[in-house]
């Protein structure tokens, strides 16, 4: 099982999104490297964002450091836990 946090946009102007970027990429690439992040990023409509974790403790460890939760890019999320093998491919 895996587990998924779902964000919400603020409505932040692009302007604002990217001036956080760069400390959000940060946290984002620790968790990817040590393999704890399968995948990450918004939303083709910009609805929001996703990013899917191998476990959830990581998941929740992740969203007290992004910044773009901390700094009001995302104004909401959940974290919801997938059962994404109970079909066999």
């Amino acid at each position: 099982m895996k587990t998924v946090v779902i964000g919400e946009g603020s409505g932040a102007t692009m302007e604002t999104i990217m001036a956080v970027y760069p400390r959000h990429k940060i946290v984002a690439d620790k968790y990817i490297g040590r393999g704890d992040i399968i995948g990450i990023g918004p939303f083709t409509d910009k609805g929001g964002n996703m990013a899917i974790f191998k476990t959830r403790a990581a998941a929740e460890q992740f969203v007290t450091e992004d910044p773009f939760i901390l700094e009001g890019i995302v104004k909401s999320f959940v974290i919801k836990d997938w059962a994404d093998n109970l079909i066999p491919v």
